[in-house]
Parts: structure tokens; sequence; C-alpha cells
């Protein structure tokens, strides 16, 4: 048994070599890996659950946060690379849905493996367009209202100045990244795609998600939830269910 090493990007809070599975998961803006935690414990455990942390946030928070896709997803990628030695899954929400994509589509230009699944949650298809106002038109205040409409923030956050003015700059170059994203055309990923969406998310609608599945040689599918742009917060039993069903196609057949 060969023990992996995890470092600042490929985190993993309770490391499992037995696992047959991994797991990949990557956050919404503002968002930082310990999103992720409590998922190694509520999976199954041959399940290893491995979040991706960002530069900007969290045990990271002295890094400059990305602002444009096309420098954090080739980042990404490079580390990821190292910890594809079996069979694994890769879950994004909102902005972490969209950097999956660019990251899978990386690792599939280099001939690296692709997930048994990518699950992409809460995020309109990569080649539709922004259908609000671009967040980085917005001042500040503007800025902390439109993030209130999302929920899903800790409203301790944004109603403290002091926590406010520690976060901002990692939220902005978020959005930014978000905004800013165009996508380029390239080959479809030759992996399954399964898209979760929430009906009653003000932010991306499930028909701003079925789209995705042109960007698949695999037959995609959508999965909808009675639920808000946070689902994987509100909704986690449902998330991980969805999860489990994507692993159990990872196993070999006894």
């Amino acid at each position: 048994m060969t023990t992996t090493h995890f470092n600042a990007w490929v985190t993993c809070p309770a490391p499992a070599p037995d696992a047959r599975v991994r797991l990949f998961c990557l956050p919404f803006a503002g968002g930082g890996a310990s999103l992720y935690r409590a998922w190694s414990k509520a999976l199954a455990p041959h399940i290893e659950v491995c979040p991706i942390q960002l530069p900007g946030r969290e045990n990271r928070f002295k890094e400059t946060a990305h602002r444009d896709v096309n420098t954090l997803a080739p980042a990404i990628a490079n580390q990821l690379q190292f910890y594809l030695d079996k069979p694994y899954l890769v879950y994004g929400h909102s902005m972490g849905a969209l950097l999956a994509f660019e990251v899978l589509r990386l690792l599939q230009q280099k001939g690296q493996a692709l997930p048994e699944a990518a699950i992409l949650g809460a995020h309109r298809a990569a080649h539709l367009p922004l259908k609000r106002q671009p967040m980085i038109e917005l001042d500040d205040a503007a800025f902390i209202g439109k993030l209130v409409t999302f929920g899903g923030f800790p409203e301790e956050v944004l109603r403290s100045k002091e926590l406010l003015q520690f976060v901002l700059p990692t939220l902005r170059a978020d959005f930014t990244l978000c905004d800013s994203y165009r996508h380029q055309p390239s080959e479809a990923l030759d992996c399954p795609v399964v898209m979760v969406a929430g009906t009653r998310d003000q932010e991306v609608c499930p028909q701003d998600m079925q789209p995705w599945q042109r960007h698949s040689l695999h037959p995609a599918r959508l999965i909808e939830l009675d639920a808000g742009h946070f689902f994987l917060k509100t909704h986690t039993d449902e998330v991980f269910q969805i999860i489990g069903q994507c692993a159990s196609h990872c196993m070999p057949t006894p």
C-alpha cells in the first residue's frame, strides 16, 4: 500500500489509502476546502474526499486569489495530475463547476485520465453568456448587496465590516474570474457529465444547465433538486446520494 502525500492544493481531511475512488471537490466563489471537510465522514468509506484549496482563502489567505480561469485552471491541473492513480470523480459547485470543466479539458489535452463522472452543480453551461450584470462593475456596497441576494454566504461575514475587508479581495477576484470568462471551443470531454440544478435557484435555472450536454461525448444527466443556489449546504443528503451513485459505477463487479 502506497501512502499518498497531499499538499496545499490537493487536500485530504481524512486520508483513506484503501479507498477505491477519489472525489475531488471545487468550491463556489469565496469558498474554501473546509466546505467539504465533513463529506469524508458522510460518504461511503470507499470514497476518499480530496477538496481543492485555492489561493486567497483559509490557510492560503496570504496568497493572492486568481482573477482569470486561464491561470487558475492550469495551476489546478498541474497539481491534480499526480493524484489520478485510481478511479475518480469531480464535484464542482457554481464557480467550482466552471473550474472543473476547464481543468478536465486541460487534463484531456495532456492525455491524462478523466473522471468516471464530472458532477457539475449550479453553473450555466460554459458556452452560455452571463445573464446578470457583471459583479466587477459594482461598487463595494452594491457588490455586498448582490451577495446577500444569492444566499449561502455567512451572515456574520456579510454584516461585519472587519470580516468583509478581509474576504472582499478574494470574493471580488472569484467573481472577476467567473464574469470575465469567455468560452473557447475545443473537443468535448470523453467522460460522463452529471448536472445538478436547483429549481428555485435565482442565479442558474435547470434550462441553463441542460446545454452542458454538448460538452460531453457521453449521454449527460440532469438532476433537478427542489432547492436554491446553495443546495450543497441545504440538500446535502441528495448530493451525497448522487455522488454515491456515480461512485458505484467505479466499483468492480463482484
